[in-house]
């Protein structure tokens, strides 16, 4: 959840590792996630308005079932998104999956009528989170809440204990909301303040002695008990929207927030705090080397960055001290981490594989044969790359792992 692997035995550079490629109907951007010996992932049909949920073998690449989970209207995105950038998660038993629904409704209808739409904005849709099983059936189908961007739709589902939390940080009334993993049963409901489109995605980790999930977004930086809701502490600002999701590291205990839009900005931050800390807890503060979309990796003492026109850095986390940047190109995928090498996948399909460290050392440059904005996915020393038109499998599974 947080780019990082413990696993091993993953290539360094791709070149003569590809073990299946995968052509894929329709087009997304949402990353592949896998578990065990299936490989799931979501597509929108733009020529039947079908948004589907695609399960493959991860032995062969076959594809073994595909489902359409919704049929809508194609809703307005930014050129740069998709209509399914929603990474789906699983428990185990269950595949996870959100959506936008902009078939208008009763509810719809009312809310436009209530709130028209101003210039530059787009009418309200209704989020549509769904559950299946590993056979494709569906398990239960919730649809939440309303939502306008006119960016579209970016809310990855997170699993957490009995819950499913899906942010949805949008132009109107924003709330996060927990559903029951079996039967889509709400559990809780967070309303949001500002009513500023964000798409971050929580995490959740266990941070000063208590179990807190952290998210930037709809102006604020803000800290939640998962179990029940409850705010724990908030930071104002920096910035207005935010798309890169906040990284912890075990070393430094603090949290680390990349962001956004209109102004840049990356902070520290001490996760221990009660209330409004905006004054007190942000450990370091920087306008350099900030991303907007890809978020960070820590990777032992390092904090390791490349904004969305492509330029990468490496800062002590410690301090914030940077200690290189490097210029890798326009850059949307999110970095991932794995035996020391932390690998940056730009929009152009070219993967580099860096050592972290105080200067910039290049491992290996290979590409991966076209354009690239979900962030790849590590398991069992494999690495799957989900491109503009395939979903690549490159290494061999290693079956001994560590845990993760």
């Amino acid at each position: 959840m947080d780019g990082t692997s413990s696993d091993t035995g993953f290539p360094v550079k791709l070149d003569g590792s590809q073990t299946w490629r995968t052509e894929l109907p329709g087009e997304g951007h949402a990353s592949p996630i896998v578990f065990e010996d299936r490989v799931f992932t979501v597509a929108c049909l733009a020529e039947t308005e079908e948004r589907v949920l695609l399960c493959l073998d991860r032995a062969s690449g076959r594809i073994l079932w595909r489902t359409v989970v919704l049929k809508s209207p194609l809703e307005a995105i930014h050129k740069l998104n998709s209509r399914a950038s929603s990474t789906p998660a699983t428990d185990g038993e269950r595949v996870f999956s959100a959506f936008l629904d902009q078939t208008e409704t009763e509810a719809t209808r009312t809310a436009n009528a209530a709130h028209p739409a101003e210039k530059g904005e787009v009418p309200k849709g209704t989020v549509v989170v769904s559950a299946h099983d590993f056979s494709g059936k569906l398990v239960w189908q919730v649809r939440p809440g309303l939502f306008s961007s006119k960016h579209g739709f970016c809310s990855s589902p997170v699993v957490f204990k009995d819950k499913v939390i899906v942010n949805c940080d949008h132009d109107g009334d924003g709330y996060i909301v927990a559903l029951g993993r079996t039967d889509g049963r709400e559990l809780w409901r967070i309303e949001r303040p500002n009513r500023t489109r964000s798409y971050c995605v929580p995490i959740i980790r266990e941070l000063a002695g208590r179990t807190q999930m952290v998210l930037s977004g709809t102006k604020c930086v803000a800290s939640y008990d998962p179990n029940d809701g409850r705010l724990l502490w908030m930071i104002d600002g920096p910035t207005e929207q935010f798309v890169a999701s906040l990284v912890h590291s075990d070393r430094t205990g603090l949290l680390y927030m990349t962001g956004g839009f209109p102004d840049h900005h990356l902070l520290a931050i001490k996760p221990d705090g009660s209330g409004n800390v905006t004054d007190t807890h942000v450990m370091w503060r920087t306008n350099k080397g900030v991303a907007y979309v890809p978020s960070p990796v820590i990777a032992g003492d390092f904090l390791l960055i490349v904004s969305d026109s492509g330029v990468a850095h490496c800062f002590d986390a410690s301090t914030g001290g940077i200690k290189w940047e490097e210029r890798l190109r326009e850059h949307h995928a999110s970095l991932v981490s794995a035996e020391g090498r932390v690998y940056f996948v730009n929009d152009q399909g070219t993967m580099r594989a860096v050592k972290p460290g105080a200067t910039y050392e290049l491992l290996a440059e290979s590409e991966t044969g076209e354009k690239v904005f979900a962030s790849p996915a590590l398991s069992d020393g494999q690495m799957f790359i989900r491109g503009d038109r395939s979903l690549t499998c490159f290494g061999k599974r290693v079956r001994a792992t560590a845990g993760r």
